[in-house]
């Protein structure tokens, strides 16, 4: 029997996954497995929507006592935050969220998942110290969050290497919020200087920073950083070879989303940001599982 958490929910329950396109999200595989595990009657789905269809998909659940929340990816972050009737601290800092969360009452409520998503790949990869040197790749959507998780992971301030400043105003303004400073840095900067830092994070799409990977690699760097390239398809990307071949440590992109599911499931089974799950362990197995990962295990942060 579904346990009751304040309201009676209806059982099945449905979330799922919007974003365009959509057919290669792993998303169902994951939340899939965690509800196996959990024993939570929840239907999971995935719908290709692109932004002008979201308002509208999201009224005609709105009071629906079935639906728990949906996962949102590209290109619809900034949309959902715009669908939100309220949104967690952390989603109101970062600006962008990736996860709405139908309530009783027929509010929604926007979360950002991918800030846990980065800190959890990031610690599960390789050992970070307590005050770590960050870097970020890119100054999108996605660089936000990685912004955030610099902070979640102790970073005093971010790097945020660019080649378009003027686009990365979001990310600036993040930063502000959340206490992290934010120093943009030119992109022709970043093959001599990434080996540096203790993380670096890149948040651009597929292929976007090869020719990064191959002046890096000319230039024969050493590192003990750790890199989470965001990018998990194709995999391994050309950075995450040549940070390899440095003797960095390497977390695919779908580390990132592995430990930020984990978050959402706790919002969709009608738990807090954070919460424990119950066998959280077995949970994060079963997801690792699901994709093909190693089981990854996250230890506790260090001590300052």
């Amino acid at each position: 029997m579904q346990r009751e958490r304040g309201p009676v929910r209806v059982s099945p329950a449905r979330a799922a996954v919007v974003g365009h396109p959509i057919g290669h999200s792993r998303s169902p595989d994951l939340h899939r497995a965690a509800y196996a595990v959990l024993g939570e009657d929840i239907d999971y789905g995935a719908h290709d929507l692109v932004e002008e269809q979201l308002p509208a998909f999201v009224d005609a659940r709105r009071g629906d006592p079935a639906w728990r929340g949906l996962s949102v990816t590209m290109p619809l972050k900034s949309a959902a935050a715009a669908c939100a009737d309220e949104r967690t601290g952390l989603g109101e800092a970062v600006g962008v969220v990736n996860t709405l969360v139908f309530r009783p009452d027929g509010t929604l409520l926007g979360h950002n998942t991918d800030v846990a998503g980065i800190v959890g790949a990031v610690r599960a990869a390789g050992a970070v110290p307590g005050t770590p040197r960050v870097a970020v790749l890119g100054g999108g959507g996605t660089a936000t969050a990685a912004v955030a998780a610099a902070g979640g992971l102790g970073a005093p301030a971010v790097d945020v290497f660019v080649r378009a400043p003027a686009r990365a105003g979001r990310t600036v303004e993040a930063g502000c919020r959340l206490g992290v400073p934010v120093r943009l840095r030119a992109w022709d900067e970043a093959p001599g200087a990434l080996p540096g830092y203790d993380v670096v994070v890149s948040t651009l799409p597929p292929h976007g920073a090869d020719d990064l990977a191959e002046r890096a690699a000319a230039l024969a760097p050493a590192t003990t950083g750790v890199l989470l390239d965001a990018a998990y398809d194709p995999w391994p990307s050309a950075l995450a070879r040549a940070w390899t071949r440095a003797g960095g440590a390497v977390a695919p992109g779908i580390d990132m989303l592995i430990f930020q599911a984990v978050d959402q499931i706790r919002l969709f089974t009608g738990r807090g940001p954070g919460e424990p799950l119950p066998r959280e362990q077995d949970v994060i197995a079963a997801l690792c599982t699901a994709v093909g990962r190693p089981v990854r295990v996250v230890p506790s942060p260090p001590r300052t």
